[in-house]
This record gives structure tokens, C-alpha cells and sequence, in this order.
């Protein structure tokens, strides 16, 4: 499993935080997510439905970001992770979810790993 497919700073927005009013306008993040799909890319026939849309994955990633409102990055991170691996076709994903809420920080990130159990 050695075939991966990286999805560098998407921007999305989350009502995240662990006051009220840290919670009551969406916030900016940044995913970055790499992903090992189910298929190698030798046997995908050059054809769309053989692999990962990482297109509709990044649709997903923003609606599911948009609906989400909780007080932990942490949680969103797990939660996202799980979501993908559910929806795509996929056996590994790792991410980090980047958030700008500290003035003299860069950004704080959170990172997990999850792989597909094997039960669905």
C-alpha cells in the first residue's frame, strides 16, 4: 500500500471553540489530508470511478466542517477522519486540521491517523 493521494491546505470553516463566543462565528481552518486508496493507481484503467474523487472528498470535507459546531479541534479531527473513510474508497487517512486562533502563534494543528477497520 504505497500509492497515496495528498490534498495540501484546503480552507474550510467550522463554529469551533471552547467558549460561546468562540463558537458563534465560523472559523477558518486548513486541512491537509493524504490518502491511501483501496485501488493502485496501475489498476485504474485511467478511468474516474476506479479511484478517489478528491474533488467530491473535498466537497465532503466542507459540508461536513459547515455542520459541525463543538468545542474541540481534536474532535472535528476524529470525527472528519472517520467520515472519509466511510464515504470514499479508501483504507488509510491521515490529517491535520490548522486553526488560527492565538495571536502570537501561527497556528495551532491537530493531526490523526485512522485506518479502514475492515467491518463495513
Amino acid at each position: 500500500m504505497t500509492d497515496q493521494i495528498h490534498i495540501e491546505q484546503l480552507e474550510l470553516y467550522a463554529h469551533i471553540g471552547v467558549t460561546e463566543g468562540e463558537r458563534a462565528a465560523a472559523q477558518r481552518l486548513i486541512l491537509t489530508a493524504t490518502v491511501w486508496p483501496k485501488r493502485q493507481f496501475g489498476a485504474l484503467a485511467d478511468d474516474i470511478a476506479n479511484t478517489v474523487d478528491y474533488c467530491e472528498m473535498c466537497a465532503v470535507a466542507r459540508k461536513f466542517s459547515d455542520e459541525r459546531s463543538g468545542c474541540l479541534l481534536e474532535t472535528l479531527a476524529d470525527g472528519l477522519a472517520s467520515q472519509l473513510l466511510k464515504q470514499f474508497p479508501i483504507t488509510k487517512i491521515q490529517l491535520e486540521l490548522r486553526k488560527f486562533v492565538l495571536p502570537d502563534v501561527r497556528y495551532v494543528s491537530v493531526s490523526v491517523t485512522r485506518t479502514h477497520s475492515g467491518l463495513d
